[in-house]
């Protein structure tokens, strides 16, 4: 159960961004539901978010595993919840889902992903990168790149932590 109740939806003042969301989600998910308590601030964020999932040229499969391996060292069952169709949609296989948490030890993963997932616990874990972390993830990706990388892990960062300090969870009544 949520830390507080979620927003009222019908309430006037988040009435119309209920709406957008909607539109623009498919429904108003939990987290939108709680973020509503702040209008500007769920807006703010829907336009970041939507930046990063649907404007950002980092292929699917990689930002999705990024999504999956920040729930899965912050401890955010929401978010891993929500990406897990995702990521399998967007390439991802279940094999490689389900190795995740021990990705070091799987051959599931190529060069490329292993340094994306490198840079995703250094960012998540340690939040400096070391030098060498950074220069593998320079070796295979654009500056365009890089900063949407840095960009979705930072991002999902924020959303796991937001999500795990209030207790938002995919099994809450509305």
């Amino acid at each position: 159960m949520a830390a507080i109740p979620y927003a009222d939806l019908s309430a006037p003042d988040i009435q119309p961004l209920a709406e957008r969301i909607a539109a623009e989600r498919g429904s108003v998910l939990h987290l939108y539901q709680m973020l509503l308590h702040a209008p500007p601030v769920a807006e703010g964020w829907l336009t970041y978010l939507t930046a990063i999932r649907q404007k950002s040229t980092l292929p699917g499969a990689l930002r999705e595993m990024v999504i999956m391996r920040v729930a899965i060292l912050n401890g955010a069952s929401y978010e891993a919840d929500q990406h897990a169709p995702i990521a399998l949609k967007e390439g991802m296989t279940q094999a490689q889902l389900d190795a995740l948490p021990a990705w070091r030890d799987s051959t599931l993963f190529v060069d490329v992903e292993r340094a994306v997932l490198a840079y995703t616990d250094a960012m998540t874990r340690d939040i400096r990168v070391e030098p060498a972390v950074f220069a593998e993830i320079a070796r295979h990706f654009s500056h365009r790149h890089v900063v949407e990388l840095t960009a979705t892990i930072a991002a999902y960062n924020m959303v796991s932590r937001f999500l795990e300090a209030l207790q938002v969870h995919s099994h809450d009544a509305r």
